[in-house]
Parts: structure tokens; sequence; C-alpha cells
């Protein structure tokens, strides 16, 4: 709950915005929008996204920031059920508009964090049926989630739910690892394996599936056919060294036409010199300019969903990894489709 006092900042910023006609898109509605920094100390305040209203579900809402605490399917560093929790709190840095690229999302939809996946952390299968059962609840009314992770264990169950709404959708996926593996350790169910099965329930079109930023030591030379096989396009990371990615992305827009797309970012996509905080880190990774570029190339798209995942706190004490992340998931608020720009 909010206190007493930061509602009446929240109320009575909100009741001048509506006042002011120079703002048309606040006539007649009220949008929630973070709380300002020169409203209360960044270090106070609740720990919600960028410091954002809190609610239970998604009632009037047009987007919102989901945490998913989820580390259980992790294969070797664990910790990222704690990379909510530090996102939320390094996100208070993050002001409301983007004055790069001018978008203005809280001036054209109502946004708010709607807290955590209550899961299993004992059974992940378990885990992703509650996973699952969730988002089916949050997008039902057309609200568009960002997930915070958490694990990449977590986007099969979301994809599942984002399947019964949208049907089979294309996705822009960012990682140092393709994530299709059969299995891992004999299991069906990993972090290692999320896109497999998402792909053989019918949750994925295959010829709408880009998969950016792959690198590192494999088990075989083959590990990347499986996907290719199922029109997966493959955009290994030295194919990405010392260029911009505007021109890809360009091509990621001709690909996926109107159809629905989902985005989720691993965070270890970036180089452990931007991103060190993470499960998995592999050298030779993405800039974190080149993940911005890879984010605003998808203005325009027709987003349905999207997530930031992997970020493991105990493996960054200064919290760079974190902010990264709180950062990218911003970028993601302002490219939905709902976005006011204002490019003065």
């Amino acid at each position: 709950m909010l206190s007493s006092f930061t509602r009446k900042v929240f109320f009575r910023k909100q009741v001048q915005r509506c006042l002011d006609f120079s703002t048309t898109a606040c006539v007649g509605k009220v949008y929630n929008e973070p709380l300002s920094g020169h409203e209360m100390p960044r270090a106070g305040g609740i720990a919600s996204m960028m410091r954002l209203p809190v609610q239970t579900d998604t009632e009037g809402l047009d987007a919102c920031f989901v945490g998913v605490p989820l580390d259980i399917g992790t294969s070797n560093r664990s910790g990222t059920r704690y990379g909510p929790r530090q996102i939320r709190c390094e996100s208070s840095l993050i002001r409301k508009v983007n004055i790069a690229t001018g978008a203005c999302p809280f001036d054209s939809m109502q946004v708010a964090d709607v807290g955590d996946v209550n899961l299993n952390l004992y059974n992940l299968p378990k885990a992703c049926e509650d996973i699952r059962k969730h988002f089916c609840n949050l997008i039902r009314n057309g609200c568009i989630t960002l997930a915070m992770g958490g694990d990449h264990t977590l986007t099969y169950p979301i994809l599942q739910a984002i399947k019964e709404k949208y049907g089979p959708v294309g996705l822009v996926h960012v990682d140092a690892h393709s994530d299709t593996n059969d299995e891992m350790l004999g299991e069906k169910i990993a972090h290692g394996t999320p896109f497999r099965r998402a792909f053989e329930e019918g949750c994925l079109v295959g010829n709408k599936v880009i998969q950016i930023g792959l690198r590192g030591s494999n088990y075989h030379l083959t590990d990347y056919d499986w996907g290719k096989q199922q029109g997966f396009k493959i955009v290994q990371s030295h194919e990405c060294w010392h260029k911009s990615l505007t021109g890809l992305m360009e091509e990621v827009r001709d690909m996926m036409g109107n159809h629905p797309v989902y985005i989720s970012f691993d965070i270890d996509a970036l180089d452990p010199s931007f991103a060190p905080g993470t499960g998995t880190p592999e050298i030779g990774g993405l800039t974190s300019i080149q993940g911005l570029e890879i984010i605003r190339g998808c203005k325009g798209l027709n987003i349905i969903g999207g997530d930031l995942v992997e970020v493991s706190p105990p493996y960054d004490f200064q919290g760079t990894t974190a902010l990264t992340g709180a950062n990218l998931l911003f970028e993601m608020l302002c490219i939905l489709p709902k976005v006011k720009y204002d490019l003065k």
C-alpha cells in the first residue's frame, strides 16, 4: 500500500496535469506516472518499478510490470529469484519520458506495477503452471505485460498464456544462448529449453522468430540447426561486432509485419562487461547500445508482451546489471503500440 503522503503526491500531480490543457492526452483521463525525484528523494518511496502505483490486478491498465522471482530452472549460477526486486530498486533512477526517442508512455497509457507471481520454488513444472495461470489472468483484458525475471524458464509458461489469447506469435529473442535444448539433465523444462517447448506447443510462428546475440562454446557444431530447421533466423554475436544493428531491425520489421510479437531479452545477451550479474555469462556479447538499438528497432511492431530475464544480483553488488535491465524494460514500454511520441 502507498503511504498517505505518496498518495497525496500522486493525486496532486495527476490533478495538475489534467488541468494543463496543453497535455491533451490527459484531458478527461488521469494516467499513472512515476513518482518524481523532485517530489520524493530517489532513496525513498515504495520500491515498485519506476516507483509507479502498485495494484494486484490489471483492471484499467494498458500495460504493467510484473515480477517472476524464479531461479530453480538455472543450470549454472542461481540468484535470479532476486532479479525483480533489484530491478525495481534500481529503476528509481528512470524518469518518465524518453528524450532520445520522444516517447511519452505515461501520457497515453495507464501503467502500474502488479507485483510478483506467487510460484512454487520446489517444483519447476508446478512453478510454470503457476506462472501460466497468473499471466492468463493478467492479459485477459488486453493488458500488455512486461515481466522481470527470474530465469528464462519463465518465458515458456508466459508464451503458453499468450497463445491462449493471441494464438502463435512472432518472437524477438535476444540472448547469448538459443534455449532450444530438448533436455537438460534429462528434464524437458529448464532455462535452456523454453523456446523448443513453446514451438512444439504451437506458441511460435517459426518463420517469425529471430534470435540475436547467440555465442559461446557449445557441445556440437550443429547446436543451432534445430532452430534453423523450424525457420528461425539466427544472428550470432560475432555477426554484430563493430556495427550498428539498425539495419538488422529493418529486416525484423519486414519479417514480422503486423503479426503479434513477443520480445524476450536475456540480460546475458550483453557482454559481461556491461552486465556481469547473470547466471551464464559469455564473453564477446552485445553492447548496451546495441541492446537499445534492438528494442527501439521494434517500434511499429504489434508488441503484445515482453520480458527481461536472468538478472542475478548476487553476482553484481554494484547493481549495474539490474539498472541496465530496468532501463531496457523502460525502453520496451516506450515502443508499445499505444505510446504517444512528442518529437519537439
